[in-house]
């Protein structure tokens, strides 16, 4: 078994308070370091929100963002501006949408079809309304694409959740994709 030499007994009941002080004031140099980091930290937007001012008192207010990475789990279908049917995707079934602050990407992934889906292009939302114009896609989407650049939708938007609802020529809802935040 180790043995500490004699000298180190008697020093031992200084070295214990001297090291209790040094640890203290090294946590306190740490700590002032870590917790503005921290607190700046905290400050930020969270993931799928925007900072904005409300008119009223300029205070920042935070909206719900569209920017992100998102994946559809399911859809309803409407009569009468009601929910009539909700169904979520088959498995296997995988379709993504990606949006920066300007573009739009979607991609489908169907095991069972070989037929491949996806669009390129800009976008635009506000409040209740998305805007999705594409300019390229794949060959099935390209077909589409050209009689349709334009694909406008009624936007429900949450934090980590949206639908985007098709509307008829008369302002009715048809049906909806409602995706969930990924990223």
């Amino acid at each position: 078994m180790f043995k500490y030499p004699a000298e180190f007994k008697i020093h031992s009941i200084f070295f214990v308070p001297l090291i209790g002080n040094q640890l203290k004031l090294c946590i306190m140099k740490l700590l002032t370091l870590i917790l503005p980091f921290l607190f700046f930290l905290s400050c930020q937007n969270q993931p799928g929100t925007k900072e904005t001012t409300d008119s009223t008192d300029n205070k920042p207010a935070i909206t719900p963002s569209i920017e992100g990475t998102w994946e559809l789990i399911g859809y309803y279908n409407y009569a009468n501006d009601e929910v009539t049917d909700s169904f979520k995707t088959n498995n296997g079934y995988r379709q993504i949408k990606m949006y920066t602050p300007t573009k739009v990407m979607w991609s489908k992934d169907v095991p069972q079809d070989s037929t491949e889906w996806f669009g390129y292009g800009n976008y635009t939302a506000n409040d209740s309304t998305l805007v999705e114009v594409l300019e390229y896609g794949s060959a099935s989407m390209s077909n589409i694409i050209e009689s349709k650049k334009e694909f406008k939708y009624e936007l429900k938007l949450g934090k980590d959740k949206f639908s985007q609802i098709e509307l008829d020529d008369e302002g009715n809802r048809i049906y909806s994709e409602n995706y969930k935040r990924i990223e």
